[in-house]
C-alpha cells in the first residue's frame, strides 16, 4: 500500500498513475484536489483518499466492495457527493487503475451530456 502523507505529493502521485488514460491533471479545491481529464472532473482527493465519480450505472461496483461515498458535514447535515472511495488496488495495480479511472471518466462524460440536453429531453 502506498503511504504518502503530503497532500500535494499524493495528488501528484495519483495524477502520474492516471497518465495511461490521458493527460490527467489536478486542481486544488476546497482543501483537497479535483482530478480532471479534458476539463471534466472525475475524481477528487480529500484527506489523502481518492474518490471516483459514480452514477446509477457504476455505483454497484463500489457498493459491492463496501467502498464508501465521499461525505462532508455542512450546517449540521451530512452531504454526500456522487464520488466513492477508490479500491486499494487502484494505487498498486495499473490494470485496476485504468479500469476504474476509465469508468469514472465515463460517468463524468454521461453527466456532462445530461447537462447539455435541453429541458424536456428533446435534441
Amino acid at each position: 500500500m502506498v503511504l504518502i502523507t503530503d497532500k500535494a505529493e499524493f495528488a501528484n502521485h495519483v495524477v502520474d498513475l492516471m497518465q495511461g488514460i490521458g493527460p490527467v491533471y489536478s486542481k486544488r479545491m476546497f482543501g483537497g484536489y479535483g482530478i480532471f481529464l479534458e476539463g471534466l472532473m472525475f475524481g477528487l482527493i480529500a484527506e489523502n483518499t481518492l474518490y471516483l465519480k459514480a452514477d446509477e450505472a457504476t455505483r454497484p461496483s463500489f457498493e459491492e466492495q463496501d467502498l464508501l461515498p465521499f461525505a462532508y458535514e455542512k450546517q449540521g447535515k451530512v452531504m454526500r457527493l456522487s464520488y466513492y472511495q477508490a479500491p486499494e488496488e487502484f494505487m498498486e495495480q495499473n490494470e485496476v487503475m485504468v479500469e476504474w479511472a476509465n469508468q469514472a471518466y465515463g460517468t463524468a462524460l454521461r453527466a456532462a451530456a445530461k447537462k447539455q440536453r435541453p429541458a424536456g429531453g428533446q435534441r
